[in-house]
């Protein structure tokens, strides 16, 4: 989908010829396609091919062979949200702590947010429906409601290039509906937004573009016209006769 645009919009992506190969198997091969600025861009694909390991080469996270190019405008904040968090449940910290040690990675995270900084966390978890939460032990909240705080901690500042992997997992309707609706938000504000998600009811209804991999590339495209329901059909049927 052509989007026209802003001077402060969040930046194209451009995969070209990405491979991943991991202890001799091959994870991701000739992985080409691109990510308009601006737009909402879903990933999508069976399980174990490959989604996650992009998003980590697009994060610099893995080596890989090929090039990705991220083209930005006038700003390069970028906010993540991991499909799960690696977390000690026992750390005697809070909601609020948590978002003090994300957001200021150069400032213990005991003495709290620098002046000025608290009114803008308590305003995004607000935002994510997690302000009465915030004094509680964040090794105490459900699956869902982390990935609110995740999601609240990717908005400090705010993004112009936001990657989401499986931010739904955990969520109930009502957080669903917070995270899809700040999304929506963001890029109507120029934000680029690049998002792992199974429900392709979600990926018709909110996607500009949308990819699909099973370790190559399947399709890239508008949604509209890629989304036939005879390729849905044969690429996760054929993935589960193979497994």
């Amino acid at each position: 989908m052509a989007m026209s645009l802003r001077f402060n919009q969040g930046p194209s992506i451009h995969f070209d010829s990405v491979a991943l190969a991991l202890g001799g198997n091959s994870i991701l091969h000739d992985i080409s396609f691109a990510v308009e600025a601006g737009t909402i861009h879903y990933v999508i694909g069976p399980n174990g091919g490959g989604k996650t390991s992009l998003i980590r080469c697009l994060l610099g996270q893995m080596p890989h062979t090929g090039t990705i190019r991220i083209c930005w405008g006038n700003e390069t904040s970028v906010g993540y949200v991991p499909q799960a968090l690696d977390f000690d449940d026992t750390l005697p910290m809070t909601v609020v702590d948590f978002m003090a040690m994300i957001g200021q990675s150069r400032r213990p995270a005991f003495l709290g947010f620098r002046k000025g900084k608290d009114k803008k966390a308590y305003e995004t978890l607000d935002r994510v429906g997690m302000l009465g939460r915030k004094d509680r032990p964040f090794g105490s909240l459900s699956g869902g409601e982390r990935q609110r705080v995740l999601l609240a901690q990717a908005l400090l500042p705010e993004p112009k290039l936001l990657i989401l992997d499986e931010p739904a997992t955990g969520l109930d309707k009502a957080g669903a509906a917070i995270m899809h609706g700040i999304i929506e938000e963001l890029s109507a504000a120029g934000t680029t937004v690049v998002i792992i998600h199974h429900d392709l009811g979600v990926v018709r209804d909110m996607a500009h573009g949308v990819t699909c991999l099973n370790r190559e590339l399947l399709f890239s495209g508008d949604p509209a016209t890629e989304l036939t329901p005879e390729r849905i059909f044969n690429i996760f049927s054929t993935t589960a006769k193979a497994a």
